[in-house]
C-alpha cells in the first residue's frame, strides 16, 4: 500500500558520516580532490547504494554521474536533484555532499512508499564542482551546458602534476556498469540543495534560505611596478615603492567599495612580492582581487573605481601599474517559478524561509542557462565552510531534505 514519503532522518545521516570516512582528515573533514581515488571511492559507495535499490546508473564523458528512478512517463524530461561529491583539499563533510546525499534520500524516500511519479526523478553528482585540483571548477556542469570544453581540458595538469586526462579516464573505467550517455539531456527543473556557507540563516535563526540567484564574479590581477632599491639608503623622496602603493589602494578601496553596498564583496586574497627580500624595496608587488555583486552593473562600477584608485595610488607613489582581468562570471538570476514552489513546500510544512542571494558561485548557476533552476539553503555553523569544522545540525539536514521532498513531489508529479 502507498503511504507519504517522508525522509528517513537517522538514514541520511548515518550516510552522511559513512560519506565523510572516504578522504577523511584528522581534524573531522575531507580531502576528496575531483578525480582523486578518494573522489573514485565515493562515486562507487553512491553508485553501489542505487544498485542496490534498482535505480538506473548512467554518467557521461566529463564523468558526471548519474541516477535515475523512472518515472510513469519516461518520455519526459526528468526533475533533476543533486550537487557534488568533491571537496577542497581541508574541506568539510557537508559541502556538496550533503546536497548529493540529501537528493538520494529522496530517492529512497520515493521507493519505500511506492509513490509512482508522473516525471522522472534523477540525481547528479557533478564533477569538480571546486576546482582545488583541476581548474576551473564547476567542470560538469559546464560541459553539462555546453560551456566547457573538455577535449581542450584533457592536458591540464593538477596541483599535483598529474594530468587531468589520465584521471578522468581512470575514473569513467571505474565504473563499468554505468551506462555512457552523451553529455547534456533535457531535464525539467533542477534544485541544489547546499550549506549556505555565510552566516546569514543561522544568525536570523531561519532554517532555509530559498535562493534567488547567484552573485557575479570578477577577478582582478593588478601589479604595481616600480623600482627595487636599498632600504636603509634610499630617502623617501627618492622612492618609487610599489608596495606603499599597494598597500595604499587596497586601504583605500576597503573603505570605499563595502561599506557603501551591503550586497558587494571586494578580497584581496592573493600577493607576490619581488624580489622579496627584507631589505629590498621591491621592484613589484602583484595582488588579486575578487568583486562580487548581484547586478553586473555594480560589478562594473566597482571595476571602475578599482581602476581608478589603483592609477591615482601609482601616480601618488611614482610607479607604473597594470590591471588585468582574470575571470568575469555574470550574476545569475534563479528562476522564480522553481523558487516559489520551493517556498510553497516550506508552507505546507510549517517552515520558516527567506529569500537570499548566493554570494559563492555552484553548479545550478550553470544548469540555469538550460532548465527552470533554483537552489535550497541550510544554516552552517558560524557560517564557516571550506574548512574541516564545517558543521550543520541534525534537525537542519532533515529540514532540508524534507523540503527537497516536498518540492520533488511538486515538480515530478
Amino acid at each position: 500500500m502507498k503511504s507519504y514519503p517522508k525522509i528517513n532522518a537517522q538514514r541520511l545521516l548515518q550516510r552522511i558520516a559513512d560519506f565523510a570516512t572516504i578522504g577523511a582528515t584528522p581534524a573531522g573533514g575531507v580531502n576528496r580532490q575531483a578525480l582523486s581515488i578518494e573522489d573514485r571511492a565515493a562515486r562507487r559507495r553512491l553508485a553501489d547504494l542505487a544498485v542496490a535499490r534498482g535505480f538506473n546508473v548512467h554518467q557521461d564523458a566529463i564523468a558526471n554521474l548519474f541516477i535515475r528512478r523512472a518515472g510513469r512517463d519516461p518520455s519526459l524530461p526528468p526533475v533533476l536533484i543533486g550537487s557534488h561529491l568533491d571537496s577542497q583539499p581541508t574541506g568539510g563533510r557537508f559541502d556538496g555532499a550533503l546536497g548529493t546525499l540529501s537528493a538520494f534520500e529522496v530517492l529512497e524516500a520515493l521507493e519505500d512508499a511506492g509513490v509512482v511519479t508522473e516525471r522522472s526523478v534523477e540525481i547528479v553528482a557533478w564533477t569538480n564542482e571546486e576546482g582545488s585540483r583541476f581548474s576551473p571548477g564547476c567542470m560538469g556542469s559546464m560541459a553539462f551546458v555546453g560551456a566547457g570544453d573538455i577535449a581542450g581540458w584533457q592536458d591540464m595538469l593538477g596541483t599535483d602534476g598529474v594530468r587531468l586526462g589520465d584521471e578522468l579516464a581512470a575514473t569513467l573505467k571505474a565504473l563499468p556498469e554505468a551506462d555512457m550517455q552523451p553529455v547534456g539531456h533535457a531535464v525539467s527543473a533542477f534544485v541544489e540543495v547546499h550549506i549556505e556557507q555565510g552566516p546569514v540563516l543561522e544568525r536570523a535563526g531561519i532554517p532555509i534560505g530559498l535562493v534567488t540567484g547567484v552573485q557575479g564574479t570578477r577577478w582582478l590581477e593588478v601589479s604595481f611596478s616600480g623600482e627595487a632599491a636599498h632600504a636603509g639608503t634610499t630617502p623617501l623622496e627618492f622612492r618609487k615603492d610599489p608596495m606603499a602603493a599597494a598597500v595604499a589602494a587596497i586601504a583605500q578601496l576597503q573603505l570605499v567599495v563595502m561599506p557603501a553596498d551591503p550586497m558587494a564583496r571586494l578580497t584581496v586574497g592573493r600577493m607576490s612580492v619581488e624580489p622579496s627580500s627584507v631589505n629590498v624595496i621591491p621592484s613589484r608587488v602583484t595582488f588579486t582581487i575578487d568583486i562580487r555583486h548581484p547586478r553586473a552593473d555594480v560589478l562594473s562600477s566597482i571595476e571602475a573605481q578599482i581602476d581608478a584608485e589603483c592609477r591615482a595610488s601609482a601616480k601618488r607613489h611614482m610607479v607604473d601599474v597594470l590591471i588585468k582581468k582574470r575571470f568575469d562570471l555574470a550574476p545569475g538570476q534563479f528562476d522564480m517559478t522553481i523558487v516559489d514552489v520551493i517556498g510553497n513546500a516550506c508552507e505546507r510544512l510549517g517552515v520558516a524561509n527567506m529569500k537570499l542571494v548566493s554570494g559563492a558561485f555552484h553548479d545550478a548557476l550553470f544548469i540555469n542557462r538550460v532548465a527552470p533552476t533554483a537552489m535550497i539553503f541550510v544554516p552552517c555553523r558560524d557560517g564557516i565552510s571550506h574548512n574541516e569544522a564545517e558543521f550543520v545540525t541534525s534537525e537542519n539536514i532533515e529540514t532540508g531534505a524534507t523540503v527537497l521532498l516536498e518540492t520533488v513531489l511538486s515538480l515530478a508529479r
